[in-house]
């Protein structure tokens, strides 16, 4: 599976505790990567900088839903299941 256009969700909704250009303490869960352009794609996508979480995220069906709200709304509650 390929990731939406002008989606982001999946570098929006997750915490991520990793250093990430731009953002050296990482960054909060619900907070927009200031990796992502403004088609909502990686810019550090494929570099040694991009932090190993977000490499192993990979997009699915389940995931992603049907739009972006669905990825949203299905990526905060895994967030909050898994926050400690």
């Amino acid at each position: 599976m390929f990731c939406r256009d002008q989606c982001g969700a999946c570098c929006t909704a997750p915490s991520i505790s990793s250093p990430i250009p731009g953002m050296p303490q990482g960054k909060p869960a619900n907070t927009r990567c200031v990796q992502l352009d403004e088609r909502q794609r990686c810019k550090i996508f494929g570099s040694p900088e991009r932090p190993a979480v977000c490499a192993g995220l990979q997009p699915s069906a389940e995931m992603c839903g049907n739009s972006r709200d669905a990825a949203m709304i299905f990526l905060l509650k895994l967030e909050a299941d898994t926050a400690p």
